[in-house]
């Protein structure tokens, strides 16, 4: 993780890469809780038996699964400590390009796209990639924007 003493810190680091985070568990019983959760039960997530003759060879995680996955990994990639308080403000782009088996393990990293003066605070726009352990193409690419309010 990258600590940062004050915003204009993180200003000075836009273009860096931060990261990797620690693996996370792709569990059938977290893809059945996302389920249950979302009400998204299709067979490709949550019916083992049916996935294994699927297009996947198996069950997978849910894309939005995946993406929910970013408030963890975004401590282990910053953090700014002369702050307020540090604000999920949205996503501009987000991207599956591959399945998430379950069974696999994920981590991500983070590139400073901008950091730039909004009303509110100090918008910063993050790349976040997620990958599986083994392969080479990210499974989720979203840039998160987070609001640090000084």
């Amino acid at each position: 993780m990258r600590t940062f003493a004050n915003v204009q810190e993180l200003k000075a680091a836009v273009g860096e890469t931060f990261g990797p985070t620690e693996w996370r568990e792709i569990t059938q019983e977290r893809v059945n809780t996302f389920a249950d959760a979302t009400d998204d039960h299709q067979w490709i997530h949550v019916d083992a038996e049916k996935a294994k003759d699927g297009p996947f060879g198996g069950t997978i995680a849910h894309g939005f699964l995946t993406l929910s996955l970013l408030p963890s990994f975004l401590p282990e990639l910053l953090a700014v400590t002369e702050l307020k308080m540090m604000v999920n403000f949205g996503l501009n782009k987000v991207r599956f390009p591959k399945p998430v088996p379950v069974g696999s393990r994920v981590r991500a990293t983070g590139e400073l796209v901008d950091v730039k003066n909004s009303p509110a605070g100090h918008l910063a726009t993050l790349k976040v990639s997620i990958e599986v352990e083994g392969e080479r193409r990210p499974v989720c690419v979203a840039e998160s924007l987070l609001l640090f309010v000084s």
